[in-house]
Order: C-alpha cells, then sequence, then structure tokens
C-alpha cells in the first residue's frame, strides 16, 4: 500500500509509516522521514465521492491564501511527481501533509480558552476568504447541510418507516414536528440577500484545528468538507459539539447541559474575527445557528432509527434512538437559556 509514497519527488525509502488520530472518515498515517514528518491520508470515495472536487477546492484556497494571505498557516498537500495534490494508487486516492512541527490537536473541547480559540480560527478561516469567490468551489457533498430536504426526509420516515419503532419514538417525533419552525426560519435565510453565501468549513468539531504548545490557535485543518455555505453551519456545528460535557454518544440525559462559559467563548471567538464582516441580519441569527445544527442532527439520528439504521449503523439497539433523545435535549437545553445567551451575542456582535 505505502509504495504510494514512490508517486512523491521525496526519498521515503527508510521511512517509517503508523497509523495516527481518532478520524473516522478518512484512513490517516503519519510518516518518519528523518527528522521531517508528513501526514498521509487515503480519502474515504464512500463518503467523498469525487475526490478530485476535494483537490480542486483545496488548490484554490491555496492559491488564494498564498497570493493574498502568505502569512497564514495554510497547510497545502505536497505535491505528487505528476504535478497533482491528489494522486490515485491501487483503486484508492492520497495526499500527503506536511506535519506542522510544534503543533497538535485536541479531540475534546475541555476548557472555554479553547472554545474561544476555536472559534476565532474557523471565523478567521471565512474572514480572509471573504473576497474569494465561493462560486469556484466545488460542492464536495450535495445537501450536506440542507435542513429543508432532511426535513422531507424525516417525513417520508414516518410514512415508510418501522411501525414499531415509529410507535416508540411518538413523542420525540411529535417534538420534532413542533420545532419545525426551526425549518421555516432556515428557508427565510436561503432566500434573504442579507445572508451571505460564504466560504464555510462545514465541520468545525475541536479536532479540526491545529494549536502550539502555548494553546494558541494555529489555523484549521481537514478542509474536505470546505463548500459554500452559510456561517450558521460553522457557528451551529460548534454549538453543537462544544456546549455540552458530553457527546451525542451518552445516554445518562442528565449530564446533557449548555455551558455558559463555553457559549460565550464562542461568541467572543468568532465574532472577533467575523464582526467587521457579517450583516445585521447574520448577527440577529448567531444563537439560531445552534438551533439549526443541533435539530437536524437530532432528526437525522431518528430518520435513520426509523428506516433501519442504514446510514450511520448502530453498535447496539436503538443506537441512533440514544443519539436523536441526546440531541434533543440539548436543543431543549439551548431553548431555555435563550434569553440570557441573546444578551451574550448582542453584546459581543455590536460593541
Amino acid at each position: 500500500m505505502f509504495d504510494v509514497l514512490k508517486h512523491y519527488p521525496i526519498n521515503f525509502s527508510r521511512a517509517d509509516i503508523q497509523k495516527f488520530g481518532t478520524g473516522l472518515i478518512n484512513h490517516t498515517w503519519i510518516v518518519h522521514k528523518g527528522q521531517e514528518k508528513f501526514i498521509l491520508q487515503r480519502v474515504n470515495e464512500n463518503v467523498f465521492c469525487k475526490p478530485h472536487d476535494i483537490a480542486h477546492n483545496i488548490d484554490c484556497l491555496s492559491s488564494y491564501f498564498h497570493q493574498h494571505y502568505p502569512e497564514y498557516l495554510f497547510v497545502s498537500p505536497v505535491v505528487a511527481s505528476n504535478g497533482s495534490s491528489l494522486v490515485e494508487y491501487d483503486g484508492g486516492y492520497y495526499r500527503l501533509f506536511p506535519f506542522v512541527a510544534g503543533s497538535c490537536s485536541v479531540d475534546v473541547v475541555s476548557t472555554p480558552a479553547q472554545a474561544y480559540q476555536a472559534a476565532a480560527q474557523f471565523g478567521k478561516f471565512t474572514r480572509l476568504l471573504n473576497k474569494f469567490d465561493s462560486g469556484k468551489l466545488k460542492t464536495c457533498i450535495p445537501d450536506f447541510h440542507n435542513l429543508s430536504l432532511r426535513y422531507s426526509h424525516f417525513l417520508a420516515a414516518l410514512q415508510n418507516g418501522d411501525a414499531q419503532r415509529i410507535r416508540e419514538s411518538s413523542a420525540l417525533i411529535e417534538f420534532l414536528k413542533n420545532q419545525s419552525g426551526i425549518v421555516s426560519m432556515y428557508e427565510q435565510i436561503i432566500h434573504d440577500e442579507n445572508f451571505r453565501i460564504r466560504v464555510t468549513h462545514h465541520d468545525t468539531k475541536i479536532s479540526n484545528v491545529l494549536f502550539d504548545e502555548a494553546g494558541n490557535g494555529l489555523c484549521v485543518i481537514d478542509l474536505d468538507t470546505v463548500m459554500a455555505g452559510y456561517f450558521i453551519s460553522d457557528v451551529g456545528d460548534m454549538m453543537r459539539t462544544f456546549l455540552s460535557p458530553v457527546s451525542e454518544e451518552e445516554n445518562d440525559f442528565d449530564r446533557i447541559e449548555v455551558r455558559e462559559e463555553f457559549y460565550h467563548a464562542i461568541v467572543t471567538g468568532y465574532f472577533a474575527e467575523m464582526k467587521d464582516v457579517m450583516t445585521p441580519e447574520e448577527k440577529d441569527s448567531f444563537f439560531y445557528a445552534g438551533l439549526f445544527m443541533i435539530y437536524m442532527q437530532a432528526m437525522r439520528f431518528l430518520t435513520d432509527h426509523l428506516l433501519g439504521d442504514p446510514y450511520y449503523g448502530a453498535k447496539y439497539e436503538r443506537h441512533n434512538l440514544v443519539r436523536a433523545n441526546n440531541q434533543v435535549v440539548l436543543l431543549q437545553r439551548l431553548l431555555e437559556k435563550q434569553t440570557l445567551l441573546q444578551n451574550k451575542i448582542n453584546t459581543s456582535a455590536y460593541a
């Protein structure tokens, strides 16, 4: 397999290769060549069916940053001997990245400082690309955050899903249907020119930020999901994954909470970079971003459960029902604190 390294203009004959990281999508290895280190990845074609589109997007962004913001740490892939950043080998697609010396990543956000730094880095990424033509980017995952489509899939599952699972999930189904105003708001946003289509990361979990040894954010990584989109995708995903001390896998729902200090960190970190380029309408919808993403994920988990777990799979009976309930509880906790949290937003957005 690792003969793929022969496609690069670097002598890897004595390199040491080991599996690396905790990512669930792509296969990743770290390559040690003397004092140098590289990250080798095989793109998961089951998730990203057009790897060349990802390579196109990363190449476009790399060129833009090199021309306009050469000081920004953008981790570009190593160009192979054929002049491409993507190598086709043995039925797969690979790319090689330089390892950023002195950097590290974390899998779980544990302090408000980490949340602030991550939010600032995702905000900085979008701000620096404010004048980049997002229409140049390929759509790597069609309808990835299309809430209207996800809601239609949910309604279809109520008609075509497992009858017993539908009966057992009646309370959850009723709650999600009663919150359909979140879908209506999304449809208003996508038809409102005051909400800009921006370069958006779309996967803003904490592990997609590199930190230095002092805990300062360096840059964002894992750009496979970078597409044109709305800021609510990035902010909403941070809220979904940063606010609660437990993950979507937790089945003790009493442990789920919205930590106000982490919310404040997301708000201040993101606005530190994005405040001056956001429209008033976008700022006023900052709280909605969390509702949008958490609601959509709850609905996706429940839809999968009702259909027999074809997308996410299930490690145990009713796994996706647990995940759906988990996200609904998180959504309820967020709604309970809406007034308090909105005040934090107003203070930072319009200061």
